[in-house]
């Protein structure tokens, strides 16, 4: 048992989820980081007092669950959520099989509902707690080659959205981080999945579109460590964001998706107003 603040982190072997269990453990809180390969994922952060690695695959529930009481069991109380673990399936639509787009949708939707289903309770019971759900500025605005991670973080946004109101009569906060271009993992042959080119009309873009990727891979220009400590802080502050852009990219495309619905609304604001049902 501990007076410390609770972290659970999904996704804690690599990329971003290990630098957010450093900072975490860094800041004085204890840390349950969960990952496929708990040996990997304690590998990664290093020894520490206040570290439990386990494993826990996001797409099974019952990892969830066990996971959930093997910390409460060790530390008596959760909490922060860190819903972090990902991978990205990326190809033209036509060419992305149903099997990878579920896949897609399974890990970056599911997963996150899998293992906040099973902390709600005890958040609920503590009257206290904060959802922390790792989305991307693919969540804001869609892309080619992107539109089944785009999909699934579509849906990140609106069920966090909707179940922040549900959930906040208990004390339970909600905040979703919309990193911009990190120099996490996320393009790594570990975590990236190309569709199999298979039709002619896309075949130029697309060996162009991974050629662009993979000269990227290890050159994005936001750091990985910076965004974690920021994290951090905002989960420390009394009322923390419903949103965070994380990154000056992510700032931009938050500002131009906003001037491109208020764009929308205005083009057929006459038509869109006439639509009502006539009186008497």
């Amino acid at each position: 048992m501990t007076d410390k603040k609770v972290w659970l982190i999904t996704g804690a072997g690599r990329g971003l989820g290990v630098d957010i269990a450093k900072a975490a453990l860094a800041a004085g809180h204890a840390v349950v980081a969960t990952g496929r390969d708990p040996a990997k994922v304690k590998a990664a952060i290093g020894d520490h007092d206040d570290l439990l690695a386990l494993k826990l695959d996001v797409t099974r529930p019952e990892d969830a669950q066990v996971a959930v009481e093997t910390a409460l069991g060790k530390f008596g109380r959760l909490d922060v959520l860190v819903n972090n673990a990902g991978n990205f399936y990326a190809g033209f639509f036509e060419e992305l099989s149903s099997e990878q787009v579920r896949n897609q949708i399974e890990t970056l939707l599911f997963g996150p509902m899998n293992v906040t289903r099973a902390v709600l309770p005890t958040m609920r019971k503590q009257r206290s707690g904060l959802l922390l759900t790792i989305s991307s500025t693919a969540g804001i605005v869609g892309g080619a080659f992107c539109t089944a991670y785009a999909a699934a973080k579509f849906g990140l946004e609106g069920w966090v959205e909707s179940l922040t109101p549900e959930i906040a009569p208990f004390g339970i906060r909600t905040m979703l981080v919309e990193p911009g271009f990190f120099r996490t993992e996320l393009l790594t042959a570990g975590s990236t999945t190309y569709a199999r080119p298979s039709i002619d009309d896309y075949a130029e873009r697309t060996r162009e579109t991974v050629a662009a990727w993979n000269s990227m891979d290890g050159k994005q220009g936001g750091d990985p460590a910076k965004l974690a400590d920021a994290i951090v802080q905002l989960a420390g502050i009394d009322a923390p964001p419903a949103r965070f852009a994380a990154g000056a990219d992510a700032v931009q495309t938050f500002e131009a998706k906003a001037r491109l619905l208020l764009e929308q609304a205005d083009a057929h604001r006459k038509l869109s107003s006439s639509l009502a049902l006539q009186q008497g």
